[in-house]
């Protein structure tokens, strides 16, 4: 069955979306036959999965976990074949989207919601390629708000806390928990919230991502340091790849 392309509304939406495709169209060039694949979680990762779903009913042979419930109906509907990292405990290459990416290759990611999966499955990899449209491309990281995946229990005690590694890493900001469409608090597929962190600029992304891993009540955060690989920017000018120093 064919993998029908998602449609969107907007001229700049619509140009964006062509810059997206064409980063995971890029990525898809790394992938071989029996690889064993994770698949991100987002509107770019999501062009990825559908191409990959395209090398598949073409007789490419691959395996893929993917990062998200999301992800998961999309491969489905797709066509590639799934597994989990019970199954399997190694992959050799995860494609993923970011919310930023620095000159270090240090991302922030979560503003789907995805941040523990998509760390556990990148972390398990041997490599991971960031697909991005270039304005994601950032000279300091923190103008996203930075997600927090966060135990609901004791969590006005967990947010002091991360006020005081905020301030230990030199940053401040308005703390939000993010609500879902519907209004209601935002539950993550492993049934926990994120606190979002409006910190503007964060100067040392390594030591606030080692403040953040100790606070009791935090599950994971968007920090993801030295785990992207090589990141595909595309934008106006075509294909940037950029490989971590």
């Amino acid at each position: 069955m064919a993998c029908p392309e998602s449609t969107t509304g907007g001229y700049r939406h619509v140009d964006m979306d062509a810059l997206k495709r064409q980063a995971a169209a890029r990525a898809l060039e790394e992938v071989r036959d029996g690889m064993k694949l994770g698949l991100g979680t987002g509107s770019t990762a999501k062009h990825f999965v559908e191409l990959l779903g395209e090398k598949v009913r073409a007789g490419m042979k691959v395996i893929g976990v993917p990062t998200s419930e999301a992800t998961r109906a999309d491969a489905i509907r797709c066509g590639v074949p799934l597994t989990t990292l019970d199954e399997i405990d190694h992959l050799d290459l995860t494609i993923d989207g970011a919310d930023e990416i620095d000159p270090a290759l240090n991302l922030i990611k979560g503003g789907g919601g995805a941040l523990l999966r998509e760390k556990i499955v990148a972390a398990a990899s041997d490599r991971m390629i960031v697909i991005a449209d270039d304005s994601k491309w950032v000279d300091v990281l923190g103008r996203f708000p930075l997600p927090i995946e966060v135990i609901p229990f004791g969590l006005a005690a967990t947010q002091a806390a991360l006020a005081r590694a905020f301030g230990e890493a030199g940053v401040s900001g308005q703390m939000v928990i993010r609500k879902g469409k519907d209004g209601h608090v935002f539950v993550t597929d492993g049934g926990h919230w994120i606190v979002d962190a409006h910190l503007g600029r964060i100067g040392d992304p390594p030591r606030l991502a080692g403040l953040l891993s100790v606070i009791p009540g935090v599950v994971e955060h968007g920090l993801f340091i030295g785990l992207g690989s090589v990141a595909v920017l595309a934008g106006a000018q075509g294909i940037r790849v950029v490989e971590r120093r």
